[in-house]
């Protein structure tokens, strides 16, 4: 194995492997300029000149841009080599998206990073959104409405109950408890740090305050009602967030809210996407096909029945 000398001053350090003068030059201990030799060399050179052969393109090229006003990456290729770097989404540029991250934090959370362009969610991703979040808690809903309202039936039943109030009871009691759950779903997670539910996560949005701030618990429930408004008259407050000027829904004017990409409001606004994005594109047409096919199905039942009559 080849050996290295080094000049320090007017004395010859070594003999030392590569890597350990690699490891020197990572930390600063060798520059480009320090004079090395090994054996077969006709005289002591610059590093510069023997940078191939010790393998230290890379770092000489971080060493270049550092003299040149540029970054000087040493230190982190120094910190790869021997284990210390920060995991991937832990350094300061890379913090999740829903965290909202900013340059001080108030009342146990980030603030939001102003300045930058907000790109607010369309109304097409909104929906796909709400398609995921719909069969999220269609699952859980049905089996705690089936549970109970049997376990009401039985405690009716042993009452004496007639079957026409056990079956109408039972309604109500699931029709409660999933109006219950849907109601802590979208609350909690509109008022957590990602201010997202599971569908907007899928589709990358995030509910946040028009300054950018998260929602408050309070806010979010009060946001979930509004938006049950929104749904009574006859869907109108959700269909117009398809023509404001900033996406907002009847209820999200009625709780000072914005639904926006899930980058927006960060030290990363760049990444922000306008187009709709693959998971919004799948989940629209599946949801489509879907309701064709629960369409023709209509029809088909129909004309059966018609039939059957005639």
């Amino acid at each position: 194995m080849t050996e290295w000398y080094f000049a320090e001053g007017q004395q010859r350090q070594g003999p030392l492997p590569v890597e350990d003068i690699r490891q020197r030059f990572q930390r600063g201990q060798l520059t480009l300029d320090t004079l090395v030799w090994r054996e077969g060399m006709a005289q002591w050179a610059a590093l510069r000149q023997v940078v191939d052969e010790l393998g230290l393109q890379t770092l000489a090229s971080a060493t270049t841009a550092a003299d040149s006003g540029g970054f000087d990456l040493r230190s982190d290729y120094q910190a790869i080599d021997n284990g210390t770097a920060p995991l991937p989404g832990t350094g300061a540029l890379s913090s999740s998206p829903y965290s909202a991250p900013g340059t001080a934090a108030m009342a146990g959370h980030a603030q939001p990073v102003m300045g930058g362009e907000v790109v607010y969610a369309g109304f097409w991703k909104r929906v796909a959104a709400y398609v995921i979040d719909y069969f999220v808690l269609l699952i859980p809903g049905t089996i705690i409405g089936v549970i109970s309202a049997l376990a009401l039936g039985a405690g009716m039943g042993a009452a004496g109950s007639g079957e026409s109030a056990i079956e109408i009871m039972g309604q109500l009691v699931s029709g409660l408890l999933n109006l219950v759950i849907s109601m802590v779903y979208y609350t909690w997670f509109h008022a957590s740090r990602g201010g997202a539910t599971l569908g907007k996560m899928a589709v990358g949005i995030k509910v946040v305050r028009s300054n950018g701030d998260r929602l408050t618990v309070g806010r979010a429930f009060g946001r979930y009602w509004a938006a049950v408004l929104s749904g009574l008259i006859l869907c109108i407050g959700y269909l117009m967030a398809a023509f404001t000027e900033r996406k907002q829904g009847l209820h999200d004017m009625m709780c000072d809210t914005l639904v926006v990409d899930r980058w927006a409001f960060t030290d990363q606004p760049q990444l922000q996407r306008r187009e709709l994005g693959v998971v919004t594109i799948a989940v629209l047409v599946i949801t489509a096909l879907l309701a064709l096919a629960g369409l023709v199905l209509m029809v088909a039942a129909i004309g059966f029945i018609a039939k059957m009559a005639s």
